[in-house]
């Protein structure tokens, strides 16, 4: 081991002080017993780039992107996957040996893992799944809704054109609900999300009708503070499956943490209390 580097890896947002990855990364580099650290990175839009091009010969691996910097991040990747492309937000960064820095967004991948893993018997075709909100979150959850089959993706948001030059994204499969409505599309669906940053601590309310929810459901909110939501509350109430936010940033990791430490970590019962603290 002697001479060899210690992989470096973090977070990277603006501000960053709350992100539980560091603890997420450290839980699993202990109980794998792996060389490595994760760590904050508090940078501000405006040095974005220039941070980033210094990271590789900091020793750093790779870094996660969060909020404002997903599209700079897809921006300055010479490689990019089809998803990030497809999403036009990268939350992943790799800082290959070659010099070029290779853009994913694994969003997608962890809100379909965490919901197959809290809602085994939940099948895409079911019936119509209803997405609220129209930001990047939104824009990676209807993303991977459609390459795993939903047919009907009812899309509501408090800002009606950002909702309408999402459906111009991604087709037909998608249909605008005017937020007024938002309680009839939950009527409707089957599967419902919230993308919204509405209901998390220090924020409004989610105040969309929720009476039509129902047995059967499977009611998903990506916020994760706090971990049990309005929504979450009255889908169990009504006897849906819920299944809370915090698993969708748990699996959305998985892939980062493998392609820079080596070794893929599991998702289980001791990660959520260790990221929970």
């Amino acid at each position: 081991m002697s001479g060899e580097k210690i992989p470096v890896a973090g977070v990277i947002g603006y501000p960053i002080s709350h992100s539980k990855s560091p603890a997420l990364f450290r839980h699993w580099l202990e109980r794998m017993e792996l060389p490595g650290h994760y760590v904050h990175l508090h940078i501000a839009p405006e040095d974005f780039d220039a941070s980033v091009r210094q990271l590789p010969k900091m020793g750093f691996v790779g870094v996660n992107v969060t909020l404002p910097h997903k599209h700079a991040a897809l921006a300055i990747a010479d490689h990019k996957t089809d998803r990030a492309v497809m999403i036009g937000a990268a939350n992943t960064l790799i800082f290959r040996k070659d010099g070029l820095i290779h853009a994913d967004n694994t969003d997608g991948y962890g809100f379909v893992t965490n919901l197959r893993a809290n809602a085994p018997g939940w099948n895409p075709r079911s019936g119509p799944a209803c997405v609220l909100g129209a930001g990047g979150a939104a824009r990676a959850v209807i993303a991977a809704l459609i390459d795993i089959g939903v047919e009907r993706i009812l899309l509501s948001n408090r800002t009606r054109g950002k909702a309408d030059a999402m459906r111009s994204d991604f087709g037909s499969r998608v249909e605008v609900v005017n937020w007024v409505d938002a309680g009839e599309a939950v009527d409707d669906a089957t599967t419902i999300i919230n993308t919204t940053s509405l209901g998390m601590v220090g924020q409004p309310e989610l105040r969309v009708p929720l009476d039509g929810l129902r047995p059967g459901d499977v009611v998903n909110d990506l916020v994760y503070a706090p971990l049990e939501t309005r929504l979450l509350r009255e889908g169990r109430a009504a006897g849906a499956t819920v299944v809370d936010g915090l698993g969708m940033l748990l699996h959305q990791a998985v892939p980062g943490f493998e392609r820079w430490f080596g070794k893929r970590p599991e998702v289980d019962e001791d990660t959520r209390l260790a990221v929970l603290g």
